[in-house]
C-alpha cells in the first residue's frame, strides 16, 4: 500500500512535472518571441538611430550653407550700401561738374562778348587810323603845297605823331589782348570738351553703377527667397527630427518595459528552476526510498 501511495505520488508528481514543463515550454516559446520583438525593436532602435545621426549631419550641412549664405547676404548688403553710396558720390561729383561746366560756359559768353567789344574797339582804331593816314596825306600834300607853313606846323606834326604812335602802341596792345584772347578761348574750348567727355564718362559709369546696382538688388531678392526656403525645409526637419526623437522615446520605454519583464522571467525561470531541482531531488529520494 505504501508503494501504491508512493507511486501515486511519483504519477501525481510527474504529472506536475508535465504540466510545469509544458508551461516551460510556453514560457520559452514566449520568450522566444519576446527577443525575437526584442530583437526586431533593436535593429529597428538601431536605424532610427542611424537615420536620426544621418538627419543631425544633413541638418549641420544645412546649417552651414545657412551661414554661408548669411554671411554672403551681409557681404552683399554692405557691397549694396557701398555702391549707395559711390552712386551718392557719384551724384554729387556729376553736379559739381555740371556747374562747373556751366560757370565755364559763363565765363566763356563773357570773353566772347568782351572779344567782340575788343575787336569792335580795333576796327574803330582802325578807322581812326585810316582817318589819321588820310589826313597825313593830306597835311603831306599840304605841307609841300605850302612850304611856307612847314614851320607853323612842325609842332602840330610832331604832337600828330606822338598822337599817332600812342595810338599805334594802343592797337598793338588791342591785337596782343586779341590774341591772347583768343588762346585762352581755345583752352576754355578744350576744357569744355574735356569736361562733356569726363561728365559723359561718369553718366556711363552711372549707369554700370545703376545696373549693377539691380543686379545686386535681384540677386539679393533671389538669395533671401533661398534662404527662406532653407528655413523652411529646416523647419520640416527639426519636426521630423523631434518625431524621430518622440519614437525613439517611445521604443526606449517599450524597451524598459521589455527588460522588465524579460528580468521578471528570468527570475520566474531560475525559481522555476530551484523547484525542478528540489523535485528532481525528491524525485531521486524517492526512488532510493522505492528501491
Amino acid at each position: 500500500s505504501t508503494i501504491q501511495k508512493q507511486r501515486q505520488e511519483l504519477q501525481v508528481l510527474i504529472a506536475e512535472l508535465k504540466d510545469r514543463d509544458q508551461e516551460l515550454n510556453d514560457m520559452v516559446a514566449v520568450h522566444q518571441r519576446q527577443l525575437l520583438a526584442w530583437e526586431g525593436d533593436r535593429q529597428k532602435v538601431l536605424t532610427l538611430a542611424e537615420r536620426c545621426s544621418l538627419l543631425n549631419h544633413e541638418l549641420n550641412k544645412r546649417n552651414e550653407i545657412i551661414k554661408s549664405l548669411t554671411k554672403r547676404l551681409k557681404f552683399l548688403e554692405s557691397q549694396q550700401n557701398d555702391s549707395k553710396t559711390t552712386f551718392e558720390n557719384t551724384q554729387q561729383k556729376f553736379k559739381e561738374l555740371s556747374q562747373k561746366v556751366t560757370d565755364a560756359t559763363v565765363h566763356c559768353q563773357a570773353l566772347e562778348e568782351k572779344n567782340q567789344s575788343l575787336h569792335c574797339s580795333v576796327l574803330d582804331l582802325s578807322l581812326k587810323t585810316g582817318q589819321l593816314q588820310a589826313r597825313e596825306q593830306e597835311l603831306l600834300t599840304m605841307l609841300k603845297l605850302k612850304d611856307e607853313a612847314i614851320l607853323e606846323t612842325t609842332d602840330y606834326i610832331t604832337e600828330f605823331t606822338s598822337k599817332f604812335k600812342k595810338l599805334e602802341s594802343a592797337l598793338r596792345a588791342a591785337k596782343t589782348e586779341e590774341f591772347s584772347l583768343k588762346k585762352e578761348k581755345q583752352d576754355l574750348k578744350l576744357r569744355l570738351k574735356e569736361l562733356i567727355l569726363e561728365t559723359n564718362k561718369l553718366k556711363g559709369d552711372l549707369c554700370e553703377k545703376v545696373k549693377e546696382n539691380n543686379k545686386q538688388q535681384e540677386e539679393i531678392i533671389y538669395l533671401q527667397q533661398e534662404n527662406g526656403c532653407l528655413r523652411n525645409e529646416l523647419a520640416l526637419f527639426v519636426e521630423k527630427a523631434k518625431r524621430k526623437d518622440q519614437l525613439l522615446q517611445l521604443a526606449k520605454s517599450k524597451q524598459a518595459r521589455t527588460d522588465t519583464e524579460l528580468s521578471i522571467l528570468r527570475q520566474i525561470y531560475a525559481k522555476q528552476q530551484r523547484d525542478l531541482q528540489f523535485l528532481h531531488v525528491n524525485l531521486e529520494s524517492s526512488q532510493e526510498l522505492t528501491q
